[in-house]
């Protein structure tokens, strides 16, 4: 059952897959970074992953072309949400560590709700708006837990812009799943993104045979599972439910991604960033009564 303000079960364990998978693609990317040009990896990553989406297409399951007047949205989907979004994440995450950038990107639910509201005439409960302050508190606290403070270098204020670049992609999301299918707007997003990224071919080109085996592998984990799968199920919830409740659930990301990072990179979590990350799950928990 879909509802207004809340979700279903079935796009809860999408959520939680989804989370999964994004929360791991941080310490990814430093793993790739260590081989490659942020624009190499990038690039890499979404052949990847348009290649896992066109095969899926190919033998399981048809899709359409959009209408000529859901172009102009396309387009601007996989430019904003394909091709800057990860661009600028991995160009941040050169110097801000993987535990770091998921905080940063924990403000996605913040500019998601406002844009829902202004855009897609969604409304916030009381009881939800609870949940987001809560949450991004606790995400403040965590980002004070990374040595005593977080500062707007250029690697940081990259990671920002993807922040914005990504709520204003699930905005044009939720617009383009009125009409298609999760696995349409998937293919549309990825495969515009991966085009536009096309002119860092020659840095990849140069780099791949290069590449150490560890930093290659994670690239080929990053196209297949966090790009190609959890979108296609994340766009499976934004069928379900609405904008600014299914983003609330990325609060959860910084907290699965510091155990990632820490399991993969040896980043360790402090005394002040694991309380924020508890601040952050009683949020989600407050804003996750709307489940039913």
């Amino acid at each position: 059952m879909s509802t207004a303000s809340g979700v279903d079960r079935r796009a809860l364990m999408g959520i939680a897959i989804t989370m999964l998978f994004w929360a791991s693609s941080f310490a990814g990317i430093r793993a790739g970074l260590e081989s490659f040009s942020p624009g190499a990896l990038v690039l890499f990553r979404f052949l990847i992953g348009s290649a896992t989406l066109a095969a899926w297409v190919a033998f399981r399951e048809s899709i359409r072309l959009p209408r000529l007047s859901d172009v102009p949205l396309v387009l601007a989907g996989g430019l904003v949400g394909i091709t800057v979004y990860h661009i600028c994440l991995a160009y941040g995450e050169q110097t801000v560590t993987a535990a770091s950038a998921s905080f940063i990107i924990g403000a996605v639910p913040i500019f998601t709700g406002f844009l829902a509201v202004v855009t897609l005439n969604e409304r916030l409960g009381l009881r939800q708006w609870l949940g987001i302050v809560t949450s991004f508190t606790g995400i403040g606290l965590i980002a004070l837990g990374e040595g005593g403070h977080l500062e707007l270098e250029k690697g940081a204020l990259a990671i920002l812009l993807a922040a914005v670049c990504t709520s204003v992609y699930f905005v044009i999301q939720k617009r383009l799943l009125r009409t298609y299918t999760p696995l349409e707007v998937t293919c549309y997003a990825f495969w515009v993104g991966t085009a536009l990224m096309l002119f860092f071919l020659p840095q990849l080109a140069a780099e791949l045979p290069e590449a150490a085996p560890g930093p290659a592998l994670a690239v080929v984990y990053l196209g297949i599972f966090p790009a190609a799968m959890a979108y296609v199920i994340w766009n499976y919830v934004f069928s379900r439910t609405t904008a600014s409740v299914a983003t609330s659930f990325m609060y959860l990301n910084p907290i699965a991604a510091t155990i990632i990072a820490w399991i993969w990179l040896g980043e360790t979590p402090s005394p002040l960033a694991s309380l924020g990350g508890l601040l952050a799950l009683g949020g989600v928990i407050l804003t996750a009564k709307s489940i039913r």
